[in-house]
């Protein structure tokens, strides 16, 4: 064993007693695999390209918490290679009962072997064999070297290898709960011993392998032969004595058990090419880590500490970053009268930067900052706001406010808001690290002040412990009760020193202009958005939660109704115990646990069928969906009665903004209901209507733009219905014969391009055969040659540079375009097919708010912009103010950038949100 490999194995033993055994954990790679595709719902793990990545996002959570929990020092996962081995040529049909395996799932396995090379743990899969026989051969191997062994997997033919000195962990419920099987526990749940499981097994048969038992002979049964007789052979050469009809069917079917006996003895000499010794646990690639789960685009914070807990290489990581220089600047604790004004003179009043953190919290509509430490290359101090002397307190806000004096900040937009609760406003800010790091790596999902000084200065920000929503608070010792204060001085100095290290970075990149000509502006604005909120009408949303209340026991009554007896809607069992057995429904797509019941798979339904209860069954979906929304809404309405979204410019790898707490893109637009949603958003005291303006079209116009398709722009030109003319062409009608169907397809084509579509992805959309599909792209692209020319160009162009770039120049880097991984570098071309267009799109929205924004200001008018959503932007108008606020928002909203197809602004105005769609 080289050094390095000793230096793990001690790693991943540290904390154990002296002298323990070595432990190796051995994984079923398909097994686990398949249980994590179907305990997690498929529909809610996608990338945004369309790739499925329950299956990935299971197995690494089910991976994280066992080696976790059990802290093997040796770590391989086995997988099955095909259904041919050396069973099916014995047995043709073993294993042929078995469903085809879903395309959804088989997209994932590539991904979870790169995410295991990732981690470094070691793979096997062997032709002619399967997984359970790699993991035969391996703990019978380990156990004999004086190794403990666990074995974790959902095939229960692994119990034959149940010793003092090898457990099986077997997947119960999802991936979350393992039950140890023992010997002792193989004995209290089956009768027999591990030894004599392949006995047992052989005689009762297993469905799941298509090996057909004996009729009659359960387990019970089973048992009690292997126990009276001693061992399968003894029974049967013996089994002249079993007596009754049940001795017949046994003799009957001797050939049959026989061979099943032969088929579930696990091989324990499988020729492999890797030892026990070999597969030791050693550090991961963290940057291959990372970069898997920002294209997969895991964004659970938890998920991914949780993953990088098992890095063995973690430990020696802690080492360096200890070992790395520390802060050392002079702190002073600002708690006289004058203090702190006379550091800010002394230290603050020149063109170098100072980084400002603080410790703040607001809860619907307020808040305050506690604490607050600010940080030159030399100098440290920190105060207290509540205690500050008049004198500091001027001194402070003129500081803060006064644009030529620059600041560093880490998330500039939530220090801006917490600092306006308090009624100072932050100008001058020239860095912002969190923003920094996100233009420098739009996919990466993890911004903490930690998690940045360990990554790019090696320094642990201890004992800081971040809270969830970003704020940073320091626990300090009894003892030491400048612990705190020093801490946070500490993480001042380190946002100092991040802002310089981007400085440079961000020049690498080409993204300087972005950071300070839009993200540092648009977070300015998104902080005042924020702070001022959108008033609601609390009564209307208290009546539409009844309302919605009142239609979903309607709907249960009605399913009831359509099913012919009472049942639980919300359970899967039930559901399709109802639809595939009592009403004979035609089937939809095989899951582990009998038929899918998912929306796609009822919507199916519901046109296979002239039975009521699928359109019943997504009536009560759609509206426990409303309800569930409307009861997010009430919560988050202030005792001022205005809801206060929290705008998110670092979750989009292509810069589009997104929204929390509440999550305003989840009101759905095109339905009636939702409508009815919107209709709470109104306008607050003291002004007159609300007003909201988007682009038409805007993807559509960058698609025309960057691909300069004569074709497409002459389409925007003739201002008719574009989908209608696009149509008459693709299809060779004229546009008065361009109907319904003919339009529905040609808006989700084109739409779908703009999202990096396959052809595959727009059949699933549509409804129809890929090969249709393809047909349908195929008949487009004749159409407007230059769509397609740019779509091959922009993949080629990232596949040699590294990465796609928008209008504005942000940038989306995309190693995996040259990844040897199919489904990873299919993944990365359809993002780079996404990115220029998606992004273009981001960056032209956020151009138009800093315009129309700042027109605004510059007119002087009281309207103020609320909202961004989408492509759309809600404003207030104050009175007497419509006409001016409107020629504002059309005029800059249509400048905001020039276009091939240019810019189309459509404007509404109304009492609510609904009421002034448009």
């Amino acid at each position: 064993m080289d050094v390095a490999t000793q230096s793990a194995v001690q790693g991943a033993q540290s904390g154990s007693a002296a002298g323990a055994r070595p432990r190796l954990m051995l994984l079923d790679g398909h097994s686990l695999a398949y249980r994590a595709f179907y305990a997690l719902p498929v529909e809610n793990f996608n990338t945004s390209t369309g790739q499925p990545t329950n299956a990935v996002y299971g197995f690494a959570s089910m991976v994280s918490n066992t080696v976790r929990d059990e802290a093997p020092t040796h770590l391989a996962v086995a997988f099955d290679v095909s259904r041919k081995t050396f069973r099916s040529e014995e047995f043709p049909d073993y294993k042929a009962n078995r469903a085809k395996t879903p395309d959804e799932f088989k997209s994932q396995i590539g991904l979870i072997g790169e995410l295991l090379d990732a981690m470094r743990v070691p793979r096997m899969a062997l032709e002619g064999f399967e997984a359970d026989d790699i993991i035969a051969t391996l703990a019978t191997a380990a156990a004999a070297d004086g190794f403990e062994v666990l074995i974790v997997t959902g095939d229960r033919d692994a119990l034959q290898l149940v010793s003092e000195h090898v457990t099986v962990l077997y997947p119960t419920k999802g991936v979350s709960e393992l039950t140890r099987y023992t010997p002792e526990k193989v004995a209290e749940k089956y009768g027999v011993t591990p030894r004599q499981y392949p006995d047992l097994a052989a005689l009762r048969g297993d469905p799941s392998d298509n090996l057909p038992g004996i009729p009659g002979v359960g387990e019970k049964t089973a048992a009690k032969w292997v126990n009276q007789f001693g061992s399968f052979d003894e029974l049967v050469s013996r089994a002249d004595e079993v007596k009754g009809k049940i001795g017949e069917k046994l003799r009957e079917h001797l050939d049959s058990v026989k061979r099943n006996r032969i088929l579930t003895e696990l091989v324990r000499d499988v020729e492999l090419p890797l030892g026990v010794a070999d597969l030791a646990r050693v550090p991961f690639d963290r940057e291959a880590v990372g970069q898997l789960m920002e294209t997969l685009e895991f964004r659970n914070p938890n998920f991914r500490d949780r993953v990088f807990g098992l890095d063995v290489g973690a430990a020696e990581q802690a080492e360096q970053v200890a070992a790395a220089p520390g802060v050392e600047v002079a702190g002073d604790l600002l708690t006289e009268p004058g203090a702190l004004a006379h550091w800010l003179t002394a230290h603050a009043g020149g063109a170098e930067p100072v980084a400002l953190a603080a410790v703040y919290s607001w809860a619907q509509g307020s808040g305050s900052v506690q604490e607050v430490a600010l940080a030159t290359a030399t100098e440290a101090a920190w105060f207290d706001p509540a205690q500050l002397a008049e004198q500091d307190e001027r001194a402070l806000a003129g500081w803060l406010a006064d644009a030529q004096r620059p600041k560093a900040l880490h998330i500039a937009k939530q220090v801006m808001r917490a600092f306006a609760e308090q009624g100072w406003t932050v100008a001058g800010v020239v860095a912002d690290t969190a923003l920094a790091a996100y233009l420098e790596k739009p996919g990466r999902r993890t911004f903490t002040l930690e998690v940045l000084a360990e990554e790019y200065l090696h320094r642990s920000l201890a004992p800081a412990a971040a809270a969830e929503s970003g704020q940073l608070s320091f626990d300090a010792p009894e003892e030491d009760s400048t612990a705190g204060a020093r801490a946070l001085m500490v993480q001042a100095r380190t946002v100092l020193d991040l802002a310089e290290l981007f400085e440079g970075r961000l020049v690498e990149v080409g993204a300087v202009e972005l950071m300070h000509g839009m993200e540092l502006p648009i977070a300015a604005l998104l902080a005042r958005m924020e702070r001022t909120g959108i008033a609601a009408d609390r009564e209307w949303l208290d009546g539409l939660e009844k309302q919605f209340a009142a239609e979903i026991q309607r709907v249960v009554e009605e399913a009831h109704a359509a099913a012919g007896r009472p049942f639980n809607l919300g359970s899967p069992k039930q559901l399709q115990e109802i639809l595939f057995g009592e009403l004979n429904l035609p089937k939809t797509k095989k899951i582990k646990t009998g038929y899918t019941t998912d929306a796609d798979a009822l919507t199916w339904l519901a046109t296979q069928t002239d039975n009521e209860l699928p359109v019943v069954l997504l009536r009560h979906r759609d509206q426990a969906k409303l309800r569930t929304t409307v009861e997010g809404l009430l919560k988050t309405v202030s005792p001022q009665g205005r809801i206060h979204t929290t705008f998110n410019q670092m979750v989009a790898a292509t810069g589009r903004l997104s929204s929390q707490d509440p999550n305003l893109q989840n009101i759905p637009v095109r339905t009636e209901e939702g409508r009815l949603i919107r209709r709470a958003f109104v306008v607050g005291e003291g002004y007159e209507s609300l007003l909201t303006a988007d682009y038409s079209q805007i993807e559509l116009r960058i698609m025309a733009h960057l691909s300069e398709d004569a074709a497409l722009i002459d389409a925007f030109a003739t201002g008719e219905d574009l989908h209608t003319t696009v149509a008459s062409s693709v299809f060779g009608v004229e546009p008065g014969a361009v109907d319904a169907e003919m339009r529905r397809k040609i808006k989700a084509m084109s739409y779908g391009l703009a999202y990096g579509l396959s052809a595959f992805g727009l059949s699933q959309q549509l409804g129809i055969k890929p090969a249709e599909a393809q047909g349908l792209m195929d008949t487009y692209f004749e159409r407007f040659g230059g769509i397609r020319e740019y779509l091959h160009r922009v993949v080629e162009e990232a596949r040699a540079t590294g990465y796609t770039e928008t209008l504005l120049g942000r940038r989306r880097y995309l190693p995996d375009l040259t990844s040897d991984n199919r489904q990873r570098r299919e993944m990365a071309e359809r993002m780079a097919l996404n990115a220029p267009v998606q992004g273009s799109a981001a960056d032209i929205v956020k151009l138009a708010m800093l315009r129309v924004d700042e027109e605004l200001t510059r007119a002087g008018v009281r309207s103020r912009m609320l909202l961004q959503v989408h492509d759309e932007i809600v404003l207030e108008l104050a009175p007497g103010e419509r006409e001016q606020v409107e020629e504002i928002v059309r005029t800059q909203m249509a400048g905001a950038y020039d276009l091939r197809a240019p810019l189309d602004v459509s404007v509404g105005v109304g009492p609510n949100w609904e009421a002034a769609a448009h």
